[in-house]
C-alpha cells in the first residue's frame, strides 16, 4: 500500500513538472517571438521603405519631401493597375526622384505600355509635386 501511495505520488509530480517545463518552454517562445530578435524578422512596411528611399532624391527640391514621396507612392499604387507596370514606376522614383520606367524593367510583351502609363499619371504628378498637402 506504502509503495502504490509512493509511486502515484512519484507520478503526480512527474506530471506537473512536465507541464511546468513545457509552459516554460511555451513562455520562452513567446517572449523571443516577440522581443528584439522576433521583431528583426518582421517585413518592413513597402510604402515606409518607399518614403525612405525616396526622399533623400527630394531634399532640396521640395519643402516637404516625405510628403511629396507619399503622393507619388500613393497616386502610382491607386492608379497604375498592372504590377510589373506599378513596381518599374515606384522603383524609379525611389532611386531617382521623378517618375522613370527602364524598359529592362518591365515585361518585353508590356513595354509598350510604358508611355500610356506616365499620361495616367502625369496630372496626380504634377500634383504631388507642385501642390502637396502638408499634413
Amino acid at each position: 500500500m506504502f509503495a502504490r501511495l509512493c509511486s502515484a505520488a512519484l507520478f503526480v509530480s512527474f506530471l506537473m513538472g512536465a507541464s511546468a517545463h513545457a509552459q516554460t518552454q511555451l513562455t520562452a517562445q513567446l517572449r523571443l517571438q516577440q522581443g528584439p530578435i522576433g521583431s528583426m524578422f518582421k517585413v518592413p512596411d513597402p510604402r515606409g521603405e518607399f518614403v525612405r528611399l525616396c526622399a533623400p532624391h527630394m531634399i532640396g527640391r521640395w519643402a516637404h519631401p516625405e510628403t511629396v514621396c507619399s503622393c507619388l507612392h500613393d497616386y502610382a499604387a491607386a492608379t497604375v493597375e498592372d504590377n510589373d507596370l506599378r513596381e518599374a514606376l515606384l522603383r524609379g522614383i525611389s532611386e531617382t526622384g521623378v517618375p522613370t520606367i527602364e524598359t529592362d524593367w518591365v515585361p518585353r510583351s508590356k513595354q509598350s505600355e510604358i508611355g500610356p502609363t506616365f499620361t495616367k499619371i502625369a496630372k496626380p504628378t504634377l500634383q504631388c509635386m507642385f501642390e502637396p498637402s502638408t499634413n
